[in-house]
């Protein structure tokens, strides 16, 4: 019998690009168990999240920023999940948890976003995992790192936007930083294509159909999706 997030219509849900597909391929890489305690972190519309409770049986703390918790509870209510996941709404600077709380933290499509500070890793996110546990990430990246950004990106992201998206190589090197994780894995999303080719068949959601103009000009040559799997110390 399927899984619920093997048969939904996942283009209502999309946020970027085929979050479902990261998780998949992200997590394949880790040991999670049943039971285990689990942050997903910029959860979005929940996919992830129903990912990981369905395949895994952890228990998750479905955090976004930009989506209500009342709305996710909605959907996790719609697909029986409540019991297992808990929406809570909050800044990833300002995480509501205790020292050492979760076994592991997974973080699909967003971490680009904030982690890019320093000390963030360090100093807000890590504590909150227990010693031997996991944070594995996978967001946008580069094949390799630019001097500026191409013509054809500049059709749809601007130079700020661009700053967030840097190549594997950077990210070893800014996650090495903290002293409290060691850093097990850099490496590239084989689903990469065909999860960006997901979203831009998104023709309602404006926010794909704005992406379209600089892929469709060959700015996918450099784009790239990266896991990072990290353990905490």
């Amino acid at each position: 019998m399927k899984k619920q997030y093997e048969t939904i219509d996942l283009k209502p849900l999309m946020m970027g690009p085929n979050a479902l597909r990261m998780v998949k391929e992200l997590t394949a890489k880790l040991n999670l168990r049943p039971g285990m305690r689990i942050m997903d972190l910029g959860c979005g519309q929940g996919i992830t999240s129903l990912f990981l409770a369905e395949e895994y049986g952890v228990k998750v703390c479905a955090v976004d920023l930009w989506i209500p918790a009342t709305e996710n509870y909605r959907r996790f209510l719609q697909w029986g999940i409540d019991s297992q996941v808990i929406p809570i709404h909050a800044d990833a600077n300002a995480l509501p948890f205790a020292d050492g709380y979760f076994d592991a933290v997974v973080s699909v499509d967003s971490y680009h976003y904030f982690g890019r500070e320093a000390g963030y890793l360090e100093e807000k996110l890590a504590p909150l995992v227990k010693p031997d546990g996991v944070i594995a990430l996978a967001f946008p990246g580069l094949k390799q790192e630019m001097e500026r950004p191409s013509p054809a990106m500049l059709l749809s992201w601007d130079e700020e936007a661009m700053k967030t998206i840097r190549s594997g190589q950077w990210w070893r090197e800014h996650l090495s930083k903290a002293q409290n994780i060691s850093v097990l894995e850099v490496s590239e999303l084989a689903c990469c294509d065909q999860a960006w080719r997901d979203w831009l068949a998104c023709e309602e959601n404006p926010y794909a159909q704005s992406d379209r103009p600089a892929m469709e000009a060959g700015a996918g040559k450099d784009m790239n999706l990266l896991a990072a799997v990290l353990k905490r110390k």
